[in-house]
């Protein structure tokens, strides 16, 4: 096995392990998990993934390469998570990867990525959102979430999942190139050239319209999570 195939094995299996470690430490061990938030969990995570895999509620966009797509599965997990807290936006997110593993079309290596950033958006906004629980906290905790996510899925997937999918698909690097170069001729390479003009762009427009969805509907699942809070109080 060659060094580059090495690389990119330890680097996956260190992804999963920090995001076990910090699940675990951050809510297992603070027994944060009931059967409340696992129905919750349930109802959301069943329209995340209805979302996540039926192929109407999906796209891809003509000025950026065809195999990065926009889908909305993200919404139900958001509004869950600003509902009943961050830990329900994650698990959610991992409901929903876990439905959609076996319609995969990537070996996976698609429902990883988007397992990943939607955890860090969503569990994001919620947390900060939980933090301060009014219009200015849902727009602070979206925008901020919208940064990190952004930063971090351009990397992730320019130097990890992008060298992942070539190895598990055995799909030519030339031919992800060639895709890119048909719709942006200056990208020259699958390095910093895609991360620039690619992976930041596509990242930063589909967050754009999964917050402002988001918000457009605050008004209104406001309402629910106030009803929620109160309830809770009771």
């Amino acid at each position: 096995m060659s060094y580059d195939k090495i690389r990119l094995l330890a680097s996956i299996i260190i992804l999963i392990l920090v995001i076990v470690y910090a699940f675990n430490k951050a809510f297992v061990k603070s027994n944060k998990i009931t059967t409340k938030t696992i129905t919750r969990v349930g109802i959301f995570g069943a329209l995340s993934a209805i979302l996540y895999i039926v192929p109407y509620f999906k796209f891809s966009v003509p000025f950026f390469p065809s195999f990065l797509e926009i889908h909305f599965d993200e919404i139900p997990a958001m509004i869950g998570g600003f509902a009943y807290g961050p830990l329900t936006g994650f698990l959610i997110i991992l409901l929903k990867t876990i439905i959609k593993l076996p319609f995969s079309s990537t070996l996976c290596v698609g429902e990883l990525a988007d397992f990943v950033y939607g955890s860090i958006l969503v569990v994001t906004s919620a947390w900060i959102y939980k933090k301060h629980r009014n219009i200015k906290g849902a727009f602070i905790g979206l925008g901020v979430a919208m940064v990190v996510q952004v930063i971090s899925s351009a990397f992730i997937t320019t130097f990890l999942m992008l060298d992942f999918y070539i190895f598990m698909m055995g799909f030519p690097k030339m031919a992800i190139l060639g895709m890119c170069q048909a719709i942006n001729p200056h990208i020259k390479t699958l390095t910093w050239d895609f991360l620039f003009m690619v992976a930041v762009p596509f990242n930063a427009f589909k967050d754009a319209i999964i917050i402002i969805i988001t918000f457009l509907l605050y008004k209104q699942t406001r309402r629910l999570i106030d009803k929620i809070a109160r309830a809770q109080k009771n």
